[in-house]
């Protein structure tokens, strides 16, 4: 077969994918029957299409999945969560939205679980909701992910919550399915490697994918970092060259006027929300060419060799001869947004 005959049958191959996804985004459209307000705002095609992908395009299970999130968001209202509702929770910036994107385009949220203020979990999730609601109305078209950079500067083991995180899990997972893309722990301490071991079985399969451990003594996971970010305005606690600090001030003023584009947001008659069409992964800006477009089966077959856990960072750090390799691997490791195999440690699997 000539190289343009195998172009033109992928291509063909492709659009037939395509067609046969938008037909099971149809189904659960039909599934879910006559939708008003904002519920019908939040059924794109798009916001349809993910909770098919967290279920692997089965029809029936994404369609039960998204039925608890139409009931969970018409109960807990997270569009109404404004930012005097929530201040008290964000004064230690433990989470906020940087001013800057990813170079693919993703909202991006700072998280220091070092400064955490308050103990009330059901404050910090509802906290956490508000920020991904924000995240969400400030992405770019055409873009649908965001990202999370936690930093653990500062943090102890008062800080470890297994309820916490399930809270944390179970919102991010059950309500919004595929809006990660990539999660970096940066400079993660040694105590943190036994509680992720308790803690990342409560996550599946495809978020613990997401995961990314990244070291500053260590190039080779840097270099994930530096694939992800203009460094220039990434801020300097991540290795960036953005001297800029978390100011309450100037972020309560620029949530407020978050809040006043929320409503219209959400307005039937010119929500971008609404309109919000289905794309393939190849189609997505995070698929740019510098990155490298991997599909399932190959994302899997490099998993363990790009992956950059606790455990493996002690091995590695004896391990100089194979650093060069490592690093290569490193280089096209972002493309989470693909469905992938188990990233968590060997010996643990997910539910």
């Amino acid at each position: 077969m000539s190289s343009a005959s195998a172009v033109t049958n992928g291509h063909g191959k492709e659009a037939a994918l395509y067609e046969e996804q938008k037909s099971k985004i149809g189904k659960v459209r039909t599934e879910l029957g006559q939708l008003s307000g904002k519920s019908a705002v939040y059924c794109s095609d798009g916001s349809i299409a993910r909770y098919l992908i967290a279920r692997n395009w089965d029809v029936r299970k994404a369609t039960k999945m998204l039925k608890k999130t139409l009931k969970w968001r018409s109960e807990y209202k997270p569009d109404e969560i404004r930012w005097d509702d929530i201040s008290d929770e964000a004064v230690t910036g433990k989470i906020y939205r940087t001013d800057y994107f990813d170079k693919s385009g993703r909202s991006i949220l700072v998280m220091r679980p070092g400064c955490q203020n308050t103990k009330n979990a059901n404050g910090q999730v509802k906290y956490l909701v508000y920020c991904m609601e924000n995240a969400i109305l400030n992405l770019p078209h055409g873009q649908d992910q965001m990202v999370w950079l936690i930093d653990f500067a500062g943090f102890n083991l008062g800080n470890l919550s297994i309820h916490v995180t399930k809270l944390t899990a179970d919102v991010l997972q059950g309500h919004y399915p595929e809006r990660l893309g990539v999660a970096i722990l940066y400079n993660a301490p040694k105590f943190f490697e036994p509680f992720w071991k308790m803690a990342s079985p409560l996550l599946e399969r495809k978020t613990r994918n997401k995961v990314k451990f990244v070291y500053s003594d260590r190039p080779d996971t840097m270099k994930i970092i530096e694939d992800l970010f203009n460094m220039d305005e990434l801020e300097c606690a991540f290795g960036g060259k953005n001297p800029a600090a978390f100011n309450i001030n100037d972020y309560a003023v620029r949530m407020r006027e978050d809040d006043k584009k929320m409503p219209s947001f959400w307005n039937p008659e010119n929500s971008a929300l609404a309109s919000e069409q289905y794309l393939m992964s190849n189609q997505k800006p995070q698929e740019s060419s510098s990155m490298g477009v991997k599909t399932e089966e190959t994302d899997s077959e490099n998993r363990e060799e790009t992956d950059t856990t606790p455990e493996k960072k002690e091995e590695s750090d004896t391990e100089s001869g194979k650093e060069e390799g490592t690093q290569t691997e490193l280089s096209t490791v972002e493309q989470e947004s693909l469905p992938g195999e188990d990233t968590a440690p060997a010996d643990k699997s997910g539910p």
